[in-house]
This record gives structure tokens, C-alpha cells and sequence, in this order.
């Protein structure tokens, strides 16, 4: 694994810093000796995303220099949920939030590691949170808090512009700042980071504690991630990006990757990618030099999949994507990998009426259904010029019908136009 002399010396040549209370300090606090650290995941979906995914490693290279880091997940700040610029949250039943508390653990789980001198502490806001009063709340923490820097917050004064906002998410600022209290007094946490939009957030903890404690504390954020297109980082037009593999499947996870425009590339490596300097650079010189080959998302997709979903779904995830694209034979694909990956292609589902005598309807009228030519006109056009693949299998015969033998798994027809577009035809039989 590869190390550098000063952590902070790393995030600041990956483009990681954002904000900081006083970067100096902290640079000198972590050369002197392992500091404890944290960020928040609050359990407002039933898994983590790409976004989460940046602060997660972030924290992960912490731990990686030798510091101890604490994950925490927010049963209690779950409940509330952080103001958004869109308007109000719905509020999730309780015995929801506490499922997602478990799911988003377990995938927290999975980054850090929870054994030697550092190893890291799963924390939920929740368990400090329940037992405490409203009176107590107000007087020993609202009380060293001014409402008028809270109006200033972007979120909470975009909402005062538009539609107002409850007291209750108006609250969260204090939650979030009590974390880091009890945090730093029970751990001896210094140090809390998070996206640049959690400044306002973070640093009122910093100041809790100042006042509180009388001692200085640090905040760290990591710049917001968007696209060179202008769009949302870890949004594709089927939705967002998930951690989770029922959300989205390794093979999509893995093409979203693969897919990444050149634009967005350095960034990516630097932000997400665990190879040092140098092997980056060189990655980012040949994305420049050499687009076609897609070296830096090649080697995204491959070091992503892995860590997020293991080797063996990388693995099925770049064998189906070879074997859709003509390399390989689609029968060899597990089930559950084929189906994935035609989910997210164009496809059409054929009810068992249309299958007469255990013939589907004409190749012509499956290309058209499925997406893969523009209508039937051109889909005849596409089988006269040799276009036309069904199982990766040339079809030159426009009167041609599949038959139920020729669904990949009882269930798929996998069809082709060319070397680069292809859909799927599902029969319900």
C-alpha cells in the first residue's frame, strides 16, 4: 500500500480540500500522531451513493496513514433530516429508518478496517441522542447557539426565500453539532469531515466544542463533485448510482465507470482511486494522448467494482460485457449477470400470447420492439447489409423466427445491430 509522509499533503495533491478551519494545524496535529476523525451517513435512502462513496475513502485514507477513524451512521439525525435547498423532507416511520440504519452500516462495514491500533469504531447518533431531554437539549446545546448565523446557512435561507422551513429540520444543525460534542469528549474526535456543503454544519460543531469545551477542534470538507457536462455527479439517466447491488447491479456500477467522459477522468482517479501518484498521472497522461484506449476509466471501473462489490461481480460484469458486445458466449453468463446488464440496455418483454407453437414473432419485428432499430423498414435494412445478430449468432434471413430453445436461460434473446448497439427481448412464457 502505498504512503506518504503527511496525509494532508496527499488530499491537497488529489484536488480533496475544499474548506478547512486551519489547514496548517491539522497538518501539524497529524504528523504529530494518529488523530481520531469522522463523518456522518445519515440513512434518508436504504443505501449509500457515489457521493457517500467520496467521503467514505476520504475517510479511508485517513485510516490508511495510521489514524482512527469513527464511522456514523445517523439513527437520530436520520429521523430529521438535513434541510435541502427543494423543499421539505418526508418524514421516514421509525422502524425504516432503524432497516436502513442496519443496511447502510453493513456497507460501512466494508471499507474500514475494525482491527490493530487504529481500527475503526462504528457509531450511531442515535444511542447519545435517545435519552436526552428537551429541556436538557436546549439548555446545555441550544443555548450556545445564535438563530441569526443559523438563517445564514444557504439551505435554510434558500428555504425562508421560497416556501419557509419546520423548526424541525431547522433543528438539525444542533444535532449534527452535538455529534461532534459527544464524539470529541467520548473518543477524543478532532476532527470532522464532509462535502463542502456540510461547512455550515460542521464548522457550528467546531464552535459547540469551543464553547463548550474550551479547546479547538477541526472541520474539513471535500469539493462537490459534478460532471464536465454540467449534470450530477453519480446520476444516470436510469437514476442515481447505488452502492447497494439490488439498487444497482455491478454490472451497471462497473459501465458507469467505463462510460465516464475524458473530461471527468483526472478528477475521478484522483477523487476515488487508491493508486498513488504516479500510476495516476500516467493514466491521465494516457487518457489525454491516447481517448480510445480508456485507460483511466478501464482502470476506474476495474478498481471501483472491486472494492464496492468484489472480484468475481467485476469479473462477471466485464465477461457480459465482452460477451453482449460478440466476444463471448452468452449462454456461459450467470443469470442474474445477463438480466442486469439488458435491464439497462434498451428491451422489450414479450407476453407468452405472442409465442405461438414456440415461435417468437419475426427477427424485423423483435429488432424494432427492442430498440435496437429505429422500426421495422430499418430493421430489414439492417439485416441486408449483415448487420443483424441474435445470440451473437448473424441473421441474414428477414422471415427468420426464434424459437423459445433460443432464450438464454428460458427467459432472453440478446439482439444486435453492428459491433456497439444492442437490446434485449424477454419472454414471459
Amino acid at each position: 500500500m502505498y504512503r506518504v509522509s503527511d496525509i494532508i499533503e496527499e488530499l491537497l495533491w488529489r484536488e480533496l480540500i475544499a474548506q478547512s478551519t486551519d489547514l496548517g494545524v491539522l497538518s501539524q496535529a497529524c504528523a504529530a500522531g494518529p488523530i481520531t476523525l469522522y463523518c456522518g451517513f445519515d440513512p434518508t435512502a436504504p443505501s449509500l451513493h457515489l457521493g457517500n462513496l467520496a467521503q467514505i475513502l476520504t475517510i479511508r485514507r485517513f485510516q490508511d496513514h495510521g489514524h482512527r477513524p469513527l464511522a456514523l451512521v445517523g439513527g437520530a439525525t436520520g429521523l430529521i433530516g438535513d434541510p435541502k435547498m427543494a423543499g421539505e423532507r418526508t418524514l421516514n416511520p421509525r422502524e425504516v429508518v432503524d432497516e436502513w440504519v442496519g443496511r447502510i452500516r453493513g456497507q460501512l462495514e466494508r471499507f474500514y478496517s475494525f482491527d490493530g491500533e487504529n481500527a475503526a469504531v462504528m457509531v450511531n447518533n442515535y444511542d447519545w441522542t435517545e435519552g436526552v431531554s428537551v429541556l436538557e437539549f436546549l439548555r446545555d446545546i441550544g443555548k450556545h447557539f445564535s438563530v441569526n448565523r443559523m438563517l445564514d446557512r444557504e439551505a435554510v435561507a434558500a428555504r425562508l426565500a421560497k416556501d419557509g422551513i419546520s423548526y424541525t429540520e431547522f433543528s438539525y444543525q444542533l444535532l449534527q453539532s452535538f455529534d461532534y460534542l459527544v464524539l470529541h469528549q467520548k473518543y477524543g474526535c478532532v476532527l470532522q469531515t464532509g462535502g463542502s456543503d456540510q461547512w455550515g454544519n460542521i464548522t457550528a460543531g467546531v464552535d459547540l466544542i469551543r464553547r463548550v469545551e474550551s479547546t479547538s477542534v477541526h472541520a474539513l470538507t471535500t469539493p462537490l463533485l459534478t460532471k464536465a457536462d454540467g449534470t450530477k455527479f453519480g446520476k444516470t439517466e436510469s437514476g442515481t448510482v447505488w452502492l447497494d447491488a439490488s439498487l444497482t447491479s455491478p454490472y451497471a456500477f462497473y459501465q458507469f465507470w467505463l462510460n465516464a467522459d475524458d473530461r471527468d477522468v483526472p478528477t475521478l482517479l484522483r477523487t476515488f482511486s487508491f493508486k498513488g501518484r504516479q500510476e495516476i498521472d500516467a493514466l491521465i497522461e494516457s487518457t489525454t494522448s491516447a481517448p480510445q484506449a480508456r485507460a483511466g476509466q478501464k482502470a476506474l471501473a476495474e478498481e471501483l467494482t472491486d472494492l464496492v462489490h468484489g472480484e468475481q461481480e467485476r469479473a462477471g460484469a466485464q465477461a457480459a460485457a465482452v460477451a453482449l458486445f460478440g466476444g463471448g458466449d452468452l449462454a456461459d453468463l450467470p443469470e442474474k449477470t445477463l438480466e442486469a446488464a439488458l435491464m439497462e440496455a434498451p428491451h422489450a418483454v414479450l407476453d407468452a400470447s405472442e409465442i405461438v407453437d414456440g415461435q417468437l414473432p419475426v427477427i424485423g419485428e423483435l429488432l424494432a420492439r427492442s430498440g435496437v432499430t429505429a422500426s421495422k423498414s430499418a430493421a430489414r435494412r439492417t439485416i441486408a447489409e449483415g448487420g443483424a445478430y441474435a445470440n451473437n449468432v448473424r441473421i441474414t434471413d428477414e422471415s427468420w423466427h426464434p424459437t423459445t430453445a433460443d432464450l438464454i436461460h428460458g427467459k432472453w434473446l440478446v439482439l444486435r445491430r453492428g459491433k456497439k448497439a444492442f437490446a434485449g427481448i424477454r419472454a414471459s412464457i
